[in-house]
């Protein structure tokens, strides 16, 4: 006879009545069912500020480890080049000038660590933050860059809308969010979160130019309080007027713990991004480069990637940004639009690409999807039309796929080959599908015709009851067993070995002994022979469709293809 186990003390047990611990889960419940969203009451503690949260055993010490050792970065250009090469196709310039900029960030602020641990009493070094601005329409990988390089060197990263924010005092987001969402991507551990990445996107829509009268709010207000974020400052770890971090506070200084309630975006690195539409027009007459007469869409496209390349500070602060907000993005970064020759690339080559993902789907379902360079071509034409970028291949191949996706796991075939033809003309395509589905389904039924008798004998030997099945039934066991992996007999043992009871119902109230099966049997053969029994009872039998046979299908054509 097992030890009762030992109860803790009340003051020791976290599920106690009344106890800190007990008292902050039935907080987070009550916030999570009121106002919505995730929560987590966190506790900061120990030498580095680190962040737990509350009740969650530590997740694992060599996590702990790698957080409590400062922040170390080994990486070259070539090196972050590589690695977006990767994923990222085309925008090589795009990729040198971020890599250069991300390497001689982490460098500086490796250095500056190293000055301050070290103590010597000279002058302290100085260094002016990389924080980088890159322009480029939708969908060029303007976030996949900045994500993979995230990713390689192993910093946090926070994305977020530009849009989204507003001045300190006004409805909408606050920009220190931003701050503390990257100690939450840290699991709490502040001196990670003080090396991470911080990415907003649409920063475009934040300039306060003559055509966006009204909106200061949303736009140069928020350029104002971005300001000292982006070069140094400290941001509070519980936010003065979020309910949610005050509770979490109180309750950490109630138990007595003391972390940092600080976080240093010194060596935060500030990336934000957008398509500046109409910024080429500022640049071109700034240059006077105004094309005369009439030029290609080509020469257009071509045009304004050069003069994006030529765009200086007055530029974007004749489109609407304040001289200091843009002076504290020093390296720029222009991507080009892609071409249909890129996007063929793109699903061709990417490790990213969204060919892997529809391969993966299908896969999911047993069919084999081969993708042809013909259908890539095709597609990556069509979405250079979309002028979405990349984001047009998804919207392309979603309009050709759709129903392919949807019937493809019910048919059974083994393999789709996705080529020119079937992009161009996917309803045939389709169509020749079900037809050599409907083949091979019948093909597969008389191959095992005599295995699926074999068992309708054996089991009126048994039972006294003979089962009849038809030829899309045995079609139906055949393919089945073939899915399951079984073999045909042991699929239908499985299928039936309800059924003497039943039909003995069915007997005596119809003295029927010879019963039909059919497709639906073999889909549902519980509902079946329910249905069955049912109809025996009320004594009102399908009319038979041979002597002294039962047959239930509600439809006789639908078991026909």
């Amino acid at each position: 006879m097992s030890e009762p186990t030992p109860e803790l003390p009340e003051t020791e047990n976290p599920k106690a009545p009344g106890t800190p611990e007990e008292i902050t889960r039935k907080l987070e419940d009550f916030i999570k069912n009121t106002l919505g969203g995730q929560v987590l009451f966190t506790r900061v503690e120990g030498p580095g500020g680190r962040s737990m949260p509350e009740g969650e055993a530590k997740p694992v010490e060599e996590a702990k480890a790698d957080h409590g050792r400062v922040f170390e970065f080994n990486y070259r250009p070539a090196d972050i080049k590589a690695h977006l090469d990767r994923f990222v196709i085309r925008q090589d310039e795009a990729k040198k000038v971020l890599a250069t900029a991300v390497c001689d960030h982490y460098h500086h602020a490796q250095m500056l660590r190293d000055d301050r641990e070290s103590n010597s009493g000279g002058p302290r070094l100085e260094f002016s933050k990389q924080n980088v601005i890159i322009i480029g329409p939708t969908g060029v990988g303007k976030t996949y860059l900045v994500k993979h390089i995230a990713d390689l060197i192993g910093v946090p990263f926070v994305k977020a809308d530009a849009t989204k924010f507003s001045e300190t005092g006004y409805v909408g987001a606050d920009v220190d969010d931003l701050v503390r969402d990257l100690v939450a991507k840290a699991n709490g551990d502040i001196e990670l979160a003080e090396h991470g990445i911080i990415y907003l996107d649409e920063i475009d829509k934040l300039s306060s130019g003559p055509e966006r009268l009204g909106r200061d709010v949303s736009g140069r207000g928020v350029q104002t309080t971005l300001l000292k974020l982006m070069e140094e400052t400290e941001v509070a770890l519980y936010a003065p007027n979020d309910i949610r971090s005050q509770m979490q506070m109180m309750f950490d200084t109630r138990k007595g713990r003391t972390g940092r309630e600080v976080v240093n975006t010194r060596n935060i690195l500030f990336i934000v991004s957008g398509a500046f539409g109409g910024l080429e027009k500022i640049i071109e007459k700034r240059t006077n480069r105004k094309s005369i007469g009439f030029v290609s869409s080509d020469t257009k496209t071509t045009s304004a990637e050069y003069l994006f390349r030529e765009a200086r500070t007055k530029d974007f602060i004749d489109y609407g940004f304040e001289a200091e907000f843009i002076g504290r993005l020093p390296v720029r970064v222009v991507c080009d639009p892609l071409s249909a020759d890129d996007m063929f690339h793109i699903m061709k080559n990417s490790e990213g690409s969204l060919i892997r993902q529809y391969e993966r789907e299908f896969a999911a379902y047993g069919v084999k999807a081969v993708f042809k360079d013909d259908a890539l071509r095709e597609i990556a034409s069509r979405a250079e039309e979309e002028k979405t970028g990349a984001r047009g291949l998804v919207t392309a191949w979603e309009r050709v796929l759709r129903d392919f996706k949807f019937e493809m796991p019910s048919l059974g075939l083994p393999e789709l080959l996705v080529d020119g033809e079937l992009v161009k003309e996917p309803e045939q395509t389709l169509a020749k599908c079900r037809a050599e589905a409907v083949s091979q389904f019948r093909e597969l039924g008389a191959a095992h015709a005599g295995e699926v008798r074999a068992f309708a004998e054996r089991f009126q030997r048994e039972n006294g009851f003979m089962l009849d099945f038809d030829n899309e039934a045995i079609a139906a066991v055949a393919a089945r067993a073939q899915r399951e992996g079984l073999h045909v007999e042991a699929l239908c043992e499985k299928l039936f070995k309800d059924y003497p009871f039943g039909l003995k119902l069915v007997t005596r109230s119809s003295g029927a002994t010879r019963f039909l099966i059919t497709t639906d049997a073999i889909a549902n053969p519980d509902k079946y022979v329910s249905e069955l029994v049912v109809n025996a009872c009320r004594n009102q039998p399908e009319p038979p469709a041979t002597p002294n046979i039962i047959d239930i299908s509600h439809d006789s054509t639908a078991h026909e293809s």
